[in-house]
């Protein structure tokens, strides 16, 4: 006989959260907020502490999660969870969240990806520099057909498929007269000067 009592006592404390995320969400009730909270935060601190946190930290979880129980009771579906599995599903994802960002390890100082790029040497600078002016001058000698291609891949970053469209080619065209015109820069720039 007293099973049956508590678990209608626990029936009715169900209906009666799910009734007050409903307040919350619908007409933003304080009163029914307080009464999550003075239910709820307790136990999810006493949740956090289980899973490790420090006492500060728990107190601080629980308060942020309350927080979203206020801000998110919309999304809240009483045909899809009680309100407790909520609750701590909320809290359990934002202990994940909290140790996500303190176990990244901090940046290195010294970190090569973190450094500016190194000066260019004055001999890189100017092989560069004729490298460049060896390119445009063999884009110069492309055919207009290959090198409108040519422009709309690299410098429009366009598919060879988007290009197609674009230009109202077969692709089969697109990619050949895009092949052509690397086989012609590279036989251009190969060649002894």
């Amino acid at each position: 006989m007293s099973t049956t009592i508590v678990r209608t006592a626990d029936l009715e404390q169900r209906e009666r959260h799910a009734d007050c995320m409903e307040r919350i969400a619908v007409e933003e009730s304080r009163e029914a907020f307080a009464e999550l909270f003075e239910f709820f935060a307790p136990r999810v601190k006493g949740y956090m502490l289980r899973l490790g946190a420090s006492d500060s930290e728990a107190e601080e979880l629980a308060q942020d999660v309350m927080v979203t129980v206020w801000r998110k009771a919309g999304m809240y579906d009483r045909r899809q969870a009680s309100v407790s599995t909520w609750i701590f599903r909320v809290a359990r994802n934002r202990r994940i969240d909290v140790q996500r960002r303190t176990n990244k390890p901090a940046l290195e100082p010294d970190e090569p990806m973190l450094q500016p790029p190194a000066a260019e040497q004055p001999d890189a600078a100017v092989s560069r520099g004729q490298m460049e002016e060896q390119v445009r001058a063999q884009l110069a000698t492309l055919p207009e057909e290959q090198l409108v291609l040519l422009q709309a891949a690299f410098y429009d970053g366009l598919s060879h498929s988007e290009i197609a469209q674009a230009f109202g080619l077969p692709l089969g065209t697109v990619k050949s007269r895009i092949r052509l015109a690397f086989a012609r820069m590279r036989g251009g720039l190969d060649a002894p000067e």
